[in-house]
């Protein structure tokens, strides 16, 4: 499997004011913008202008092992105090929450003398079992002479709480509207980017804005937003071969599954499940092969396959007929064989098992049992055996043989006398398949006719037990001068011919 992860953007460095309480604490804070957070709040305010409010309010944040709101029992007595009463005072200086986190007190601050104070509240009494965070109460103040406006900051582009795309997100621009000073704008500050993901530029980032004027009173704002990763990690992969390589979606060859996830927008949020490189060196049926991958985008998954592999060829076996490297006589021949097949993988095809090459003709033969598996693979198993032709002896006396042209009277009855062997020697008359004559040319260029001879009487092919040989009688034409030859075939098509001149 091959990763991509592409660098994060460099984040932006904040510098955070206060400390944050612990996560397990309920905030009180007041509404003068509507982020909770440990950048003090700026009210500007003018001498002999009108006072300054804000509401004091609590976030649970279900801590204390209790659900919910801390102000669900009992109540929260705070103190509230001005550090420079001679520039700005607060009012009222106790204020108690109780009617739960819908209890939202006003606190006026009246201006005295220009300069600076900070408004803070501490705990006079707390019945209600809980513990709250008083950071993000506190707000400064500022008082410009009664000559000069304080000025009002607001934050534009970004949305406190809103979530934005990684490389999506608007430009945080302060908007000034200033009396005396005029109006104008200007790029806010960046906060770093917090969260697991920070390194790629994922998570939670706040946009800062502060003014002072030219009389010296101050104005901020600020808003935390989430920029988030707009897509799930990609995944592709590779089977190769591409194609099968056997029959029927059969691979016949190893087969690998390459797998390639990639994460561009949040590459350090990337984990991967059966994304590994896969070879497939043994049979199998059809196996699919599945890749999840998740980020901080979602998660996506991609299957491959299904994939089936059989390389091994079919077994087979021949059942009886002749055995391997043995020699028959004919017509002593097994039957032919038959044979059976089997792939455990993929099958056998339908075609099953076939022979071929059985015979029972004399000479050297050689049978062979073939399958084919449906992925391709085939196997074939050979048998080589040998039939034997007959041995023949004769004729005997009174006939001459080896070429001899027997001279004898037209219409005389010659006997011809002959044996023959299978291993052992044949007896029955069934062994002869026939007696031919066929009149020759005595000077070899006269033309042939052949004439079949038919035991009858005295003629018929008997075998002569006490002489231990057959007897086939042969009544020779009339005709004086005429030349013939005279051939006796078998059953297995041996046969052996004598030549004879009648005077």
């Amino acid at each position: 499997m091959r990763i991509s992860r592409l660098a994060a953007a460099a984040a932006v460095p904040v510098l955070f004011l206060g400390s944050m309480a612990p996560s397990h604490a309920d905030d009180v804070s007041n509404d003068l913008d509507t982020t909770i957070d440990a950048v003090a709040e700026s009210m500007a305010l003018n001498v002999g202008g009108s006072p300054g409010t804000t509401d004091l309010y609590v976030k649970p944040l279900n801590g204390d092992g209790k659900p919910g709101c801390n102000l669900s029992s009992g109540q929260l007595t705070l103190s509230v105090s001005s550090s420079d009463t001679s520039v700005a005072t607060v009012s009222p200086g106790t204020v108690t929450f109780t009617t739960g986190c819908g209890d939202t007190p006003t606190l006026t601050v009246t201006p005295v003398a220009a300069g600076g104070t900070s408004v803070t509240v501490a705990v006079l009494s707390n019945t209600t079992g809980g513990s709250f965070n008083l950071d993000s109460a506190r707000f400064d103040v500022e008082v410009a002479g009664a000559s000069n406006t304080a000025p009002v900051v607001d934050l534009a582009g970004v949305t406190a709480g809103a979530a934005y795309d990684k490389g999506a997100v608007p430009d945080a621009i302060c908007m000034v509207s200033d009396a005396e000073d005029g109006n104008s704008s200007f790029a806010a500050t960046l906060s770093a980017i917090t969260g697991p993901y920070a390194v790629d530029g994922i998570g939670s980032q706040t946009a800062s804005c502060s003014y002072t004027d030219g009389g010296g009173l101050t104005a901020s704002a600020s808003a935390t937003f989430s920029i988030v990763d707009p897509t799930a990690p990609d995944i592709g992969y590779t089977v190769s071969p591409a194609s099968p390589d056997g029959d029927n979606g059969w691979y016949r060859s190893d087969v690998s599954v390459d797998w390639t996830v990639t994460e561009e927008e949040s590459p350090s949020s990337l984990q991967t499940t059966g994304c590994d490189d896969v070879t497939i060196e043994a049979d199998q049926g059809e196996t699919s092969y599945t890749c999840s991958a998740t980020g901080a985008g979602g998660t996506s998954e991609v299957t491959a396959g299904p994939i089936k592999r059989d390389a091994t060829d079919p077994s087979v076996d021949v059942v009886d007929g002749p055995q391997d490297g043995a020699s028959y006589y004919w017509g002593s021949v097994p039957a032919a064989p038959t044979c059976s097949a089997d792939d455990v993988t993929s099958g056998v095809t339908d075609a099953g098992c076939t022979v071929s090459g059985y015979s029972t003709a004399v000479g050297s033969h050689t049978v062979s049992a073939s399958a084919t598996d449906n992925a391709g693979n085939s196997t074939t198993v050979s048998r080589s055996y040998q039939v034997l032709a007959w041995t023949l002896k004769g004729f005997y006396a009174p006939v001459d043989m080896g070429g001899v042209f027997n001279v004898v009277k037209g219409g005389s009855t010659v006997p011809l006398k002959f044996e023959v062997f299978a291993g052992s020697e044949l007896t029955s008359t069934a062994a002869v398949k026939s007696f031919t004559t066929t009149r020759i040319a005595c000077n070899g260029t006269a033309p042939q006719d052949t004439v079949e001879i038919v035991s009858t009487g005295g003629t018929s092919l008997r075998y002569d037990a006490t002489a231990g040989q057959f007897i086939q009688n042969w009544k020779t034409p009339t005709t004086v001068g005429a030349c013939y030859s005279v051939k006796m075939t078998t059953m297995d098509g041996s046969s052996i011919t004598a030549f004879f001149k009648l005077k």
